[in-house]
């Protein structure tokens, strides 16, 4: 409740609070600082909105820059007889406030700011010799702006006077300062090594300890980082009176007040309520004051009235109360789900990264295991191979020496003996050297394989089912182009792209440099945009989102609709009626009524310009030229509603129209091979129209605004072909003004 308590501007208890117009309170010498005198002359201000004395220093105007009412109060001038006498009761009602322009300062008053951060205007001491202005001086106007909703409130003669005390509120705060000193008094400091502790003297909000005022000076100073903290006074303790029992010292209070009297007439009580003005009178008020012949009802029964409307209102309140109180032990209880989830999964996280390093430890272990096998077999068929071609070796360098010795031997007979036998086994072991058999049977390299790369692009996929923001798109720019005032885009995702997308968003500009906004929002990866600016640059980016969010923008793209318009008739909002061929660029009628056929372009800015050459002319018909909303009545002649503005004409002049006003009669009309051009300046928002190259009467419209389709009137007896894409006539391009 003490916030409530609380003056907006000062941040202390209220000390004689004030009700404003907007039901908003506010202390009586906060007022005085607040409000703002506005003189309606260079004259001085009348001899009552004086100060009366020395005018105090402007250091001391600073609200709450004193501990007490004393020192608030005195950042103002007393403004009336009882206030400069040092009297109580009711304060000043004049305000001894000067202007900006008198006080000295130039055009600049620095402001000050409250403790609740409420900024306000700081009194400014009179000029020095500055003499009283004569008492039938014009008067100044003075108001008073409220520091929480901002709403000025006007003063009148009386000055603060004129809002009334709110004696309640005053009341509540007497009650609840007594309730709080009480409970001060009986607080204890909880750092005390003294017994029994010294009462509390502050509270420290953010350690929540009690402290005397000795031991806040010895384990409290207010430097290093305690110089952050907020020392408060003892808290109200829940049975003492005013923090928030029902004490006796409450119901004393109220019942010793003396009741309230009339601000208008100081000895009458109030006895009624205005409806009106939504405020307490007394019998003269009604019988001679303000309130004579307004709405009143009797005191009591309003009371009871709105007291069983604000306990009606309070049950709502209370109501939403014990919902917000659910909701917090809710949020609490999520706070606890949250961090016990969090542990949990960081533990399923861990176990389930060990079992996969325990697998691959294992499959490790049996590939290591198949390299020894391998490196093993290779090893002993090399040996055998070895061992083999050793033994052969040295048979064959035996017997290889022991025929060098026979043939050494100088005896036919006996070399003849054995040289038979001798040759064969030579010829023997020869054969025993076959193809291959110096060869090795194994190689050095080995045949295994192992394939890593889907297991380390699985590690390097690996990640929670969650999944990641989408990749940034890439623009494709051969496929995005420009036609008329058209735009088509095109992208696609990088290659290798796993993170999954459930759609894009297209964003432009306005085409003048603005913020972005969106086209687009789809899985489409081609967009075509219809509609924009004729000769202007747009900007273009697009990005990728799934559930997991919205990815990064891709490059921005700047794309450039046509100079000049290029568009047909338009058959689908064309009236039944309406004949169109040659691609849609001649029209005629089936009926001898008139009937509106509109263009496919619309136009918002710049200067456009388009021909309509009359190829059939029968009977003076009034075929009528011009631009329409999308929206005009199309069985009869454009121009005669509100959504077109139109030229029509006959063989001999023409006439503008709009809401089936007729004005500027001009001479000179058409005929079969006759020209009518139709210019549209969206720059300077007029409409100009041309017959066989000469402008036709002066602007027809001016100060057009909005969206416009070219639009065109004709019956049976007249046909017309459509000439667009064409440039500005050069009189007009002289006094063009540039395209934004």
């Amino acid at each position: 409740m003490e916030e409530e308590l609380k003056c907006p501007v000062c941040g202390s208890l209220f000390r004689e609070p004030i009700i404003l117009p907007c039901s908003h309170n506010v202390c009586l010498p906060c007022a005085r600082t607040i409000a703002v005198q506005t003189p309606e002359s260079e004259q001085h201000l009348p001899p009552l909105l004086h100060p009366r004395g020395p005018a105090p220093p402007a250091a001391a105007t600073a609200p709450g820059a004193g501990a007490g009412p004393g020192a608030a109060a005195g950042s103002a001038a007393c403004l009336d007889s009882e206030c400069a006498a040092g009297g109580g009761g009711d304060h000043a009602d004049k305000l001894s406030l000067h202007s900006e322009t008198d006080s000295g300062y130039g055009s600049y008053t620095p402001s000050l700011k409250s403790p609740n951060g409420v900024r306000v205007l700081p009194l400014v001491p009179a000029p020095p010799g500055a003499a009283a202005a004569p008492r039938g001086a014009g008067p100044a106007s003075s108001s008073l702006t409220c520091p929480q909703c901002h709403r000025s409130a006007s003063l009148d003669q009386r000055g603060l006077r004129g809002f009334q005390r709110n004696r309640l509120l005053e009341a509540i705060v007497q009650r609840y300062q007594q309730g709080r000193a009480a409970a001060a008094a009986a607080a204890k400091c909880q750092l005390c090594d003294r017994s029994p502790p010294e009462p509390a003297a502050v509270l420290c909000e953010q350690c929540e300890v009690l402290y005397c005022a000795a031991c806040q000076l010895r384990c409290h100073p207010a430097r290093g980082p305690f110089a952050k903290h907020r020392l408060v006074p003892p808290p109200a303790h829940p049975g003492a009176p005013g923090g928030g029992g029902d004490g006796g010292a409450g119901k004393g209070a109220g019942g010793g007040r003396k009741l309230p009297t009339c601000a208008e007439h100081d000895l009458e009580n109030y006895s009624m309520y205005c409806v009106s003005c939504r405020s307490p009178v007394c019998y003269q008020c009604l019988e001679e004051g303000k309130h004579s012949k307004h709405d009143v009802k009797a005191l009591g029964a309003m009371w009871k009235q709105h007291k069983a409307q604000l306990s009606q209102a309070l049950n709502g309140v209370s109501d939403k109360a014990k919902e917000a109180k659910e909701f917090l032990v809710q949020l609490k209880n999520l706070l606890q789900q949250i961090q016990e989830n969090g542990l949990d999964y960081e533990a399923c996280l861990v176990a389930q990264c060990d079992a996969l390093v325990d697998a691959l430890t294992r499959q490790k272990a049996k590939l290591l295991t198949k390299v020894t096998k391998e490196r093993e077999h290779k090893l002993k068929v090399v040996w055998d191979q070895i061992n083999h071609c050793t033994l052969k070796l040295r048979q064959s360098t035996g017997l290889m020496e022991y025929c060098l010795e026979v043939i050494k031997e100088n005896d036919p007979s006996g070399f003849l003996q054995i040289s038979d036998a001798l040759i064969k086994r030579v010829q023997v072991s020869q054969e025993q050297w076959v193809k291959g058999a110096l060869e090795p049977k194994v190689s050095a390299e080995f045949d295994l394989t192992l394939d890593s790369e889907p297991l380390l692009q699985s590690i390097h996929q690996l990640d929670f089912i969650q999944m990641k923001l989408p990749p940034v798109p890439l623009l494709q720019l051969e496929k995005c182009c420009t036609r008329n005032n058209s735009v088509t885009l095109a992208w696609r995702m990088p290659p290798l792209s796993h993170n999954p997308v459930e759609g894009y968003i297209l964003e432009l500009d306005d085409g003048d440099g603005g913020q972005f906004r969106e086209v687009y929002v789809g899985k489409e990866t081609l967009c075509t945009i219809d509609g924009l600016h004729f000769n202007s640059t747009y900007n273009a980016r697009v990005k990728a989102f799934n559930s997991s969010g919205v990815g990064p923008y891709s490059k921005t793209v700047i794309l450039q609709t046509s100079d000049v318009a290029w568009f047909t008739f338009d058959p689908s909002s064309a009236h039944r009626d309406i004949v169109l061929s040659n691609d849609n660029q001649t029209a005629t009628c089936n009926s001898y009524d008139d009937r509106v056929v509109l263009g496919t372009a619309a136009f918002s800015k710049g200067v456009h310009y388009w021909e309509l050459h009359v190829d059939r002319y029968d009977n003076h018909p009034d075929p009528a030229f011009g631009i329409a909303r999308i929206n005009v009545v199309k069985d009869m002649m454009l121009g005669k509603d509100d959504k077109a503005w139109a030229m029509y004409v006959d063989n001999n002049r023409s006439w503008f129209m709009h809401c089936n006003s007729h004005t500027n009669r001009t001479e000179g009309g058409v005929s079969k091979g006759a020209t009518v051009g139709v210019l549209l300046d969206l720059n300077k928002h007029n409409l100009t129209f041309y017959i066989n190259g000469q402008q036709q009467g002066p602007p027809a419209f001016e100060n057009i605004e909005g969206v416009f389709m070219p639009a065109l009137s004709l019956n049976r007896n007249v046909q017309v072909t459509l000439h667009t894409g064409l440039e500005v006539p050069q009189c007009v391009k002289q006094t063009k003004l540039p395209n934004n």
